[in-house]
């Protein structure tokens, strides 16, 4: 999914070794996407606070880590320190790589998924408006938030390059602290009795996430061992299983909803994000995979951004045709159309990535 330049220096037998560990958290991180996506629908129309309610919110709600996890993958590997990106090849590289996608599927979820299989009312005002927003269809805001994030790589690796690491850990800290504080605004003023609300649009959806991209290469190479790396879980354990109680308990968060909603961008998800990156790779670090289970990951990873893209496509088809599905009220059945969802998704991925023009798009 990413194409780095290396050092003119740098010869191929002395490149690094391939880092699976981040192969393996990005297939985990889009199976929670998927998961999210799948056990969301049944929290929006389950009875709250119902058992089944609280088996999705469960299998929903924790996995909020995973966008931003996504983000600092891409920094981890976009913004490496051995590598130099040269502004105009990786510009025209990336156009090649994302603008087919963000054209492609845009039309089949506003024109196949919206107009024709949902029948929604579509007047060009309507179709400039959720262009505009980024709103399209659920996930597609992505795209334009890894489209800005690429615009400015080469300018934070260029300010980054010839830094010692502190300049990327204290960059990384410096955004996400402002980006929290400024996201806990709305909060802040509604408790005050004025609304504050920060819109976002195809233009600014990768402002929040610059700190995420910094903080993939700040902590690419920290490997935690003993004490720490088990802290590091526990606290990855403990902000999700607090993340999913506030979900649960609006009523009773208090000042902890004003100061740090369940987002992709509080304080809370972004300490989450941290713990989720640091365990994962410090862990899956130790693993040293054979060359065929090494092939067999890197090809699941790399339909990953495939699987981002079309799921929602294959579960609208399993939701129209599933009634128990559709009625978004079974955790049994909500299970079976996540795995099923998940499988032929990726299926779908590796096999259009073997497609001429098809692999433009996955």
């Amino acid at each position: 999914m990413t194409v780095l330049r290396p050092r003119p220096a740098a010869s191929a037998a002395n490149a690094p070794p391939r880092d699976y560990s981040l192969d393996i958290l990005r297939i985990l991180s889009v199976c929670g996407v998927v998961a999210i996506h799948v056990f969301g629908y049944v929290v929006g129309r389950a009875e709250r606070g119902s058992r089944n309610w609280w088996l999705a919110a469960a299998l929903d709600i924790p996995f909020i880590w995973v966008v931003p996890v996504f983000v600092m993958i891409s920094g981890a590997l976009l913004l490496a320190p051995q590598r130099v990106l040269a502004p105009r090849s990786f510009y025209r590289k990336r156009a090649v790589r994302l603008l087919p996608a963000l054209i492609v599927w845009h039309l089949i979820y506003l024109v196949g998924v919206r107009w024709l299989v949902r029948g929604e009312d579509l007047p060009p005002a309507r179709v400039v408006q959720l262009l505009f927003d980024g709103a399209v269809f659920t996930q597609l805001y992505f795209l334009w938030l890894i489209l800005g994030l690429y615009l400015v790589a080469p300018l934070i690796t260029a300010f980054l390059q010839d830094g010692p690491p502190r300049r990327a850990q204290t960059l990384a800290v410096v955004l996400l602290a402002v980006t929290a504080l400024v996201y806990m605004v709305p909060g802040i003023a509604s408790f005050f009795g004025f609304a504050r609300p920060i819109n976002l649009n195809i233009f600014t959806h990768w402002l929040p996430y610059v700190g995420y991209f910094v903080a993939g290469r700040a902590l690419r190479d920290v490997r935690l061992k003993g004490w720490f790396l088990a802290a590091a879980v526990a606290c990855a354990v403990g902000l999700a299983g607090l993340c999913l109680w506030q979900y649960g308990h609006q009523g009773q968060a208090g000042l902890l909803n004003v100061v740090s909603p369940v987002s992709y961008l509080s304080p809370t998800v972004m300490m989450l994000a941290v713990a989720v990156f640091l365990s994962a790779k410090s862990i899956f670090s130790r693993i040293t995979p054979t060359p065929a289970t090494g092939r067999v990951l890197v090809t699941v990873s790399g339909a990953a951004f495939g699987v981002f893209l079309v799921h929602l496509l294959v579960f609208e088809v399993i939701r129209l045709n599933a009634p128990a599905v559709f009625e978004g009220r079974s955790i049994v059945a909500a299970s079976a159309s996540f795995a099923a969802t998940l499988v032929l998704s990726f299926a779908v991925s590796v096999l259009a990535a073997r497609v001429p023009y098809l692999r433009n798009i996955f």
